[in-house]
């Protein structure tokens, strides 16, 4: 085998596409370049095409040497037989979560010669097969996980809004939504007939100079940014702001906790704890932890690293937005309305799980996307990728605290871009958008971790299943009963009859991602894309043209004319609310015939106000606007038919 071919057959034994059709549906054959890099990033010992045989020959030695695999799944609670491949005497033994050790009635394990099986199912929840061969031990963690997510019991027709709650005003908020905010909007809707507020993540963003508005970009999946708290009124200005200014939010929470004592440390759990200290040392020694110096850079933190008030004032935020957040998922649980939570696909590389979890995330990497329609030169979204071995060997433990912290509070729980479950684009840095390439994710696992949580903590599921979408996502999605995204500004672009929503999808006619309704039909967002950078001006007259031919075509379905926005916005809620769909979902903005989107996919918030555009209208104003008002209730009878 020559140099490229070893470094190919390496690649592919990584998991690392050698090629792949991209977005305009070219076949790209990946440069080598690219392959080293990110096979390095995941552990191989390369540096140039030479090294890739020798490479590949550790990599096969030490799959043949391990008895049995870091993660297996055992659907239902049937554990699938384990291969043994040493010879000589195997002892083996699971240990289930809560500590037992499995015997008698529950899964007892059966060796022989040539496997180990499991005589009877396990209980749901995450086990450790423990298995001894002459001294050697190793450890499997077992996803024992149901094959199909949580549901209501009974047929629903539900519906609801969603909203940026940065974004969310009324006459009494501060310079950002709260969580006040959030539960009127709850309430209001929910006396209209809806069961449902979903908003953008929740998780915490660096506040200060120069601050990292997006919701997607956070310092941590573990955490709840203390900037959703109710104050009570405290430091509210004097007048509503005109720009959701996180660093001047930050400073009004900050002032608020100002004389609240630390909680006992003793009393908290370790992550908790260990979170504080690191947005403490941020404030001493920078947010870049990768020019901490050594010992703090590798996780160690000594008293002299930290900031103590940084810390209390983080120890104090997380205890409180716990408090908050639990009571109102309470009070929200009585009226049978439910929150809609959203699992970002990454963090920011300065955040804490990348610096508390080094070794699971890939080094001078970016994630993001391969060129497309929409954004033909490519997308890097910004954060790190998780290693997926690592992961593996973990458990998939991160994966999972993630999922679980949302879900606990989730009645609907959003995945970004579930297509991460089976492959991401990574980038190498210095590299073109186009010079990455796909690295495949053990799908099977992360589906069971995503339906188990769902079970445990009684929360629906949906899947963000939209743009360049592999096969084993069109599968894996009803197989494990999560529900899929219809978007109508989609289909209107793609299908010249426009079909209708299923019984599988939730049903939508935007997201935060794409133009408002009234930004779609007269291409606002085509003229911010030429300014941006995102579309070359050469290519405006064609794309401006499918755009009117994709909004005729819904016009055309719905009976109504384009020039009558209005009408046509109450026509499409009505049709999407008649459909099979479970859940439809309008974008709150999209009420008034907002006609700009609060963010711009490929722009930066350093460029354009993404995430930092207040709400047009005030809650007091939405509550009493008899238009408004109209449209959801419209929704409403569509969905509940007399």
């Amino acid at each position: 085998m020559d140099e490229m071919g070893a470094l190919r057959s390496l690649a592919r034994a990584l998991g690392v596409h050698t090629c792949y059709t991209d977005g305009l549906g070219r076949r790209v054959t990946v440069a080598p370049e690219t392959l080293l890099r990110i096979c390095a990033a995941l552990g191989a010992h390369v540096e140039r095409p030479s090294d890739a045989a020798q490479a590949l020959k550790a990599h096969r030695a030490s799959r043949k040497t391990g008895l049995a695999p870091p993660v297996l799944v055992a659907w239902d609670g049937t554990l699938p037989p384990v291969a043994i491949t040493e010879a000589g005497p195997v002892h083996a033994e699971m240990r289930l979560e809560d500590g037992d050790v499995a015997d008698g009635d529950v899964a007892p394990l059966e060796v022989s010669s040539t496997e180990l099986r499991a005589t009877r199912s396990l209980p749901l929840g995450y086990h450790r097969l423990v298995v001894d061969h002459s001294g050697h031990v190793e450890t499997c963690t077992v996803i024992a996980a149901p094959m199909q997510t949580w549901r209501r019991p009974g047929s629903h027709r539900s519906w609801g809004l969603a909203t940026h709650l940065a974004a969310l005003r009324s006459a009494r908020s501060r310079t950002v939504g709260d969580l006040r905010d959030l539960e009127s909007l709850c309430r209001w809707v929910g006396e209209r007939g809806g069961d449902l507020v979903t908003v953008l993540p929740l998780n915490p963003t660096f506040n200060s100079e120069p601050p990292e508005p997006s919701p997607y970009s956070p310092v941590s999946r573990l955490f709840w940014s203390e900037l959703i708290l109710d104050l009570r009124d405290a430091h509210r200005p004097s007048a509503v702001p005109n720009t959701v200014d996180v660093t001047r939010a930050h400073a009004e929470v900050r002032s608020a906790l100002a004389t609240r004592p630390a909680p006992n440390p003793s009393l908290l759990d370790e992550e908790l704890v260990r979170y504080a200290r690191f947005r403490g040392a941020q404030a001493r020694l920078g947010r870049n932890w990768l020019a901490w110096p050594t010992q703090a850079r590798a996780g160690t933190l000594e008293p002299d690293h930290i900031d103590p008030e940084e810390e209390r004032f983080h120890l104090v935020a997380q205890t409180l937005v716990r408090e908050q957040l639990h009571h109102l998922r309470q009070r929200l649980d009585r009226g049978g309305f439910r929150l809609g939570l959203d699992l970002a696909v990454g963090v920011h590389p300065d955040g804490y799980d990348p610096w508390s979890r080094q070794t699971l995330f890939g080094k001078g990497m970016s994630v993001g996307a391969p060129p497309d329609l929409g954004f033909p030169s490519g997308q890097d979204w910004g954060f790190p990728p998780v290693i997926p071995e690592e992961s593996r060997r973990d458990g998939h433990r991160y994966l999972a605290a993630s999922i679980a912290h949302l879900a606990e509070l989730a009645g609907v729980l959003r995945v970004d871009h579930i297509m991460a479950w089976t492959r991401l684009y990574w980038i190498p840095h210095g590299f073109g958008l186009h010079e990455g390439t796909y690295v495949s994710y053990p799908a099977e696992e992360l589906f069971a971790i995503l339906v188990l949580e769902s079970h445990r903590n009684r929360c629906e599921v949906v899947g963000e299943n939209l743009g360049t979408v592999p096969r084993e996502i069109d599968e894996a999605l009803p197989r494990h009963r999560i529900w899929g995204m219809y978007l109508a500004e989609f289909q209107a672009s793609k299908d010249p009859q426009v079909a209708a929503p299923t019984a599988a999808d939730v049903a939508l006619v935007g997201t935060h991602d794409t133009p408002t309704f009234a930004g779609w039909l007269t291409g606002t967002d085509i003229a911010e894309r030429i300014q941006y950078s995102l579309l070359v001006k050469e290519a405006e007259p064609s794309v401006r043209k499918e755009r009117l031919r994709a909004v005729r075509r819904l016009a055309r379905r719905l009976g109504r004319g384009v020039k009558e926005p209005r009408a046509l916005l109450a026509e499409l809620l009505e049709w999407l609310g008649g459909s099979d769909s479970p859940l439809v979902v309008a974008w709150l903005e999209d009420l008034w015939l907002e006609g700009r989107g609060v963010n711009l996919p490929g722009t930066r918030s350093s460029e354009r106000e993404n995430w930092q555009r207040p709400m047009r209208k005030l809650l007091d104003e939405i509550f009493t606007d008899p238009e408004i008002d109209q449209l959801v209730r419209r929704l409403h009878r569509a969905r509940n038919p007399e």
